[in-house]
């Protein structure tokens, strides 16, 4: 098994239909021990009844990413408890529905700090707090859309916070690398999660792909969660800085 013997955190589960539980899924079948947060107690009830499918007794810890205390306490409780970390899956992204409609250029100065504050510099957070329990071999791994380089309606102000956070994926990869930490993201074709409900045509958007796509299919959350893995297992250990495609190859495309 690829992950037999490696302890990590996957932040941003919230149900059975999200990408982050098909990784978390994905790396227990693989032999991973694994700890996972919740924001509030609603989400934190659906995680429970999650984890009751998966091997053994994975940790669970209240989290807002918005919240600097609350992220220290969850690396210092991981550090009591385990002592060290191997990887680091970050997997949360919010913005208000209303930045998310209409036209970017309306964008209000609140939305685009909220948008930015959960989907990007949180990555930075999270892994500023990780550091002290990683070494050689560790790797920090997140989620990104192909709206970070291209104007994809009703993405808006999302689009710009994934295109920070791919940037910040490289300037970490830059950082981390002497101490042989790796840092990557995977960006996945449209799947239908509790985000993705939030983005106006969305089924449109993923119909568009199926057509155009050269593999002439949906983007599947096992196939995103596969690719993950990979980049967070020893088989990835020559990579980092990267953004992963797992889309069909639309993203090769004109349109």
């Amino acid at each position: 098994m690829m992950m037999h013997g490696k302890r990590g955190l996957v932040v941003g589960v919230a149900n059975k239909w999200s990408i982050a539980w098909a990784i978390t899924q994905k790396l227990a079948a693989e032999g991973a021990e694994l700890a996972l947060t919740y924001q509030n107690d609603r989400l934190g009830k659906n995680v429970k009844d999650l984890t009751e499918e998966l091997p053994g007794e994975p940790l669970l810890i209240p989290l807002d990413v918005t919240n600097d205390k609350q992220i220290v306490m969850t690396f210092e409780l991981l550090k009591r408890v385990w002592g060290h970390l191997d990887f680091l899956v970050h997997a949360v992204a919010f913005a208000p529905r209303q930045a998310l409609e209409g036209s970017f250029v309306g964008t209000t100065r609140e939305d685009f700090r909220i948008a930015h504050d959960i989907s990007s510099y949180s990555l930075t957070a999270l892994t500023h707090s990780a550091l002290p329990l990683m070494g050689e071999g560790s790797s920090v791994l997140t989620l990104s859309y192909l709206g970070a380089e291209r104007a994809i309606p009703n993405y808006n102000v999302m689009g710009v916070a994934k295109a920070s956070l791919e940037a910040s994926v490289r300037y970490l990869a830059s950082d981390l690398g002497p101490q042989g930490i790796r840092v990557n993201a995977v960006s996945a074709g449209p799947i239908k999660t509790l985000a993705a409900s939030g983005i106006a045509g969305f089924g449109t958007k993923q119909r568009h792909h199926r057509n155009r796509a050269p593999l002439r299919r949906d983007t599947e959350a096992e196939e995103v969660a596969d690719a993950a893995v990979f980049l967070l297992s020893p088989m990835g250990r020559g990579i980092t800085g990267q953004v992963l495609y797992v889309d069909g190859g639309y993203n090769i495309m004109g349109d």
